[in-house]
């Protein structure tokens, strides 16, 4: 319930106490999302940097409810990769001129 992958939560519908976030995964996974933010910032100029997707697609892609039991990190950055990175303005974008750019910078998104 509540997974864009709807076989993954009858695939794994096992206990998941196995998969705490104990300090190891935890430094796993912030790795990962670490490398994931940086390689955003690296590849932006390669994004279209409008918006490629249609007001309120991603409404029609969600579940009904947040999951029941928890994905893995790796199912959650693909989905942020396939579904909301074409539906994000990329406003630090070298190729974005329309305004100046904004404080995100790397340095202001990790404070």
């Amino acid at each position: 319930m509540g997974s864009l992958y709807p076989h993954y939560e009858e695939e794994n519908n096992s206990s998941n106490t196995a998969h705490l976030l104990n300090p190891e995964e935890f430094r796993r996974q912030g790795h990962m999302i670490i490398d994931f933010i940086a390689d955003y910032y690296q590849n932006m100029e390669k994004y279209p940097v409008l918006s490629q997707v249609q007001p309120g697609y991603l409404a029609k892609l969600l579940p009904k409810s947040a999951p029941n039991i928890p994905e893995p990190i790796e199912t959650i950055l693909h989905d942020i990769q396939q579904y909301i990175i074409p539906g994000i303005t990329h406003w630090q974008s070298p190729n974005y001129f329309a305004y100046f750019p904004s404080s995100g910078s790397i340095a202001g998104f990790l404070g």
